[in-house]
């Protein structure tokens, strides 16, 4: 298993995002969002569908003409109607969805496989005329039979679009299954692949990393993971994966720039930033316990496969509670300008222990007990 020579990110939190259930960005807010995202340095920003409502289509057209770096695509129906809109509001790009599980396609639309391919040969031909980057993606792709999969992907890919779509729409997929699935259509089309994974059974990530593995070229992510029901692959998460991989396969974005992201989008949905952020929780790289807190003041590779500094972070090495390690309080008395002698740390850290099993300390109660062995 391999990662592609370059891989993108489709980063679709003014879409995708917007169906988490506290979003309801403002005009403003989407540009904001959207000119953080480019300084960033995601390659793809994607937009709800113009035809979603007319101030979609009017927020669409202004950062389409905002000269980004990204590219601007927008998220539409297999309609002609659709297409016209995303052509009229400037888009770079138009990301097709048609259902083809049978689950949706008995509730959704009805048709069979002949008539989605029809249907989908119109509306590409379409935007090929008008210079649209196309993505044609089978809705519900894991809960289609891998024939019928493989079949649609073929036609589509015959058209000269330039990927196709994998999405676990309803979060079903396990990540082996994932990357089976994506290395079969790899093998089947010449064209890119883009993966786009729910995190109703918490495999967002996992299995985008394997979808990469597999043969994807671009990754749908969102801000926080924010979107339907329990969202998508986040930002941070897959930044995370790919940095424990190798820092320089993420070298190229603005790393340091994650956590006002985050911070941003949190705020404007009414959320705080979760506690298991990866890279942007306020404790994603903070030690306790005592036997933690030793290595990593002996090495921080011990303990952390993420280096703080490559995304403006520091480490926090906690010090005010009863699992205090006398090694953390030697350090922390270090930074106070005190020395302690091993003997000394040794009976500070019981005293806080002692403290910490009684009530809840702070750390300036720390720092008081510390100052006692001030010369």
């Amino acid at each position: 298993m391999s990662l592609p020579d370059r891989f993108h990110l489709v980063e679709t939190t003014l879409r995708e995002g917007e169906q988490f259930a506290g979003a309801r960005f403002s005009s403003a807010q989407r540009v904001s969002i959207a000119d953080a995202l480019d300084a960033f340095g995601v390659e793809y920003i994607e937009l709800t569908s113009p035809a979603a409502s007319p101030q979609s289509a009017r927020d669409l057209e202004a950062i389409a003409r905002r000269g980004l770096r990204a590219r601007v695509l927008t998220h539409i129906r297999c309609h002609m109607d659709d297409a016209r809109l995303a052509v009229e509001a400037g888009a770079q790009g138009a990301n097709l969805l048609f259902a083809t599980s049978e689950q949706l396609r008995q509730v959704s639309h009805g048709r069979t496989l002949d008539e989605i391919i029809e249907r989908a040969v119109e509306v590409i031909a379409y935007l090929q005329r008008h210079d649209l980057e196309v993505r044609f993606s089978c809705e519900d792709s894991f809960r289609t039979p891998l024939p019928d999969l493989i079949r649609v992907y073929r036609a589509i890919d015959s058209l000269g679009v330039q990927r196709i779509g994998l999405a676990d729409t309803v979060g079903i997929a396990a990540p082996r299954q994932v990357y089976d699935v994506l290395a079969a259509v790899r093998a089947a089309v010449g064209c890119d692949i883009e993966f786009h994974g729910h995190n109703d059974s918490g495999c967002a990530i996992a299995n985008a990393f394997c979808a990469l593995e597999g043969g994807a070229t671009h990754v749908d992510v969102t801000v926080l993971g924010i979107g339907e029901r329990n969202g998508i692959a986040s930002l941070g998460g897959m930044i995370a994966r790919l940095a424990a991989i190798d820092p320089a396969l993420v070298a190229r974005y603005n790393l340091g720039m994650l956590g006002e992201i985050d911070q941003m989008v949190a705020d404007m949905v009414g959320i705080a930033i979760p506690f298991n952020s990866c890279i942007t929780s306020p404790t994603a790289f903070t030690h306790k316990a005592g036997m933690h807190t030793k290595a990593v003041l002996a090495d921080p590779r011990s303990y952390e496969v993420l280096d703080p500094s490559l995304f403006g972070r520091t480490r926090t090495v906690a010090v005010a509670h009863r699992l205090v390690g006398w090694h953390a309080i030697a350090e922390r008395a270090r930074e106070l300008g005190i020395y302690l002698s091993e003997a000394q740390a040794r009976v500070a850290a019981a005293r806080i222990k002692a403290l910490g099993d009684e009530h809840d300390i702070d750390g300036n109660t720390v720092d008081e007990l510390l100052y006692e062995y001030a010369e």
